[in-house]
């Protein structure tokens, strides 16, 4: 049977965020990691929607589809803008998950608006030091900016780049489009990071009073910032997949869609 599909767009403080819902069934907010899009979750919407979950992928403002802001945002005004499309979809509430960055949205939105947010999961929630995080700035920085050579030569530099952050990657297709999703986002696609590292995600973390779940794996680049977040939050439910690396929805589709299925699920 095919997934029923919806694409849109919604207003926002930036111009227009986009999104996309598959199926029908209990809500469930995908928020991507930076320098992505939505196409992040790309091999699991289907499935998701298969086990009765409506799945909404949502563009962080500057990635994907969505309009790009002209000045740095902050992960509040993120938030704010994936309240607008919980809101036109009218589905709240929903549960939310986030990505390493989409994970600092997911915690956000549930502290400022508890009313749109049954439950949450933290994928990779990136709980790090001041020193961590402006070591990991600093490379991000100082990385060649992206100019446009007519033999083409360019485009292997952002293959080069993305291969250099991803350490230990099988999944050829993860690439690509990852690859793909770095140019889409232009030369502001460091404003994902740096809303992340400016924020206090411990505060957040804190104030968190749904049930929530961590959710990662020992591949991942920041696997010790989930630890960190376990730490903090021991009452929160804690799952690692083995293996991997930031591109884990591609590489374990189907046992990371179990996790997240069964938590939603659970009475």
């Amino acid at each position: 049977m095919k997934t029923i599909k919806l694409k849109g767009y919604v207003e926002c403080k930036y111009g227009q965020i986009h999104y996309q819902a598959y199926g029908s069934g209990q809500p469930l907010v995908l928020c991507h990691q930076s320098p992505s899009s939505l196409e992040m979750f790309a091999s699991a919407y289907s499935l998701l929607a298969s086990k009765g979950i409506q799945a909404i992928g949502v563009d962080t403002p500057g990635y994907g589809q969505s309009d790009a802001p002209d000045a740095q945002p902050s992960i509040k005004d993120y938030a704010e803008c994936i309240v607008e499309v919980i809101n036109h979809l009218g589905c709240k509430p929903v549960t939310i998950l986030g990505h390493h960055t989409g994970a600092c949205i997911a915690a956000e939105l549930s502290v400022l608006k508890p009313d749109l947010i049954s439950r949450v999961i933290l994928n990779g929630p990136p709980v790090m030091t001041a020193q961590e995080k402006k070591q990991i700035m600093n490379t991000i920085k100082n990385a060649p900016r992206i100019i446009p050579i007519k033999d083409g030569r360019h485009l292997k530099d952002v293959w080069e780049k993305r291969v250099s952050f991803t350490p230990g990657w099988t999944d050829i297709n993860a690439m690509h489009n990852g690859v793909i999703q770095m140019l889409r986002a232009g030369p502001n696609d460091h404003f994902g990071f740096i809303a992340a590292f400016e924020y206090d995600l411990e505060h957040a973390l804190s104030k968190i009073k749904q049930s929530a779940m961590i959710l990662t794996n020992t591949g991942d680049d920041i696997y010790f910032a989930a630890l960190r977040a376990k730490e903090l939050r021991p009452d929160f439910i804690f799952k690692a997949l083995t293996d991997g690396t930031h591109d884990i929805v591609d590489e374990q589709t189907n046992e990371w869609v179990d996790l997240i299925v069964d938590f939603i699920k659970k009475r």
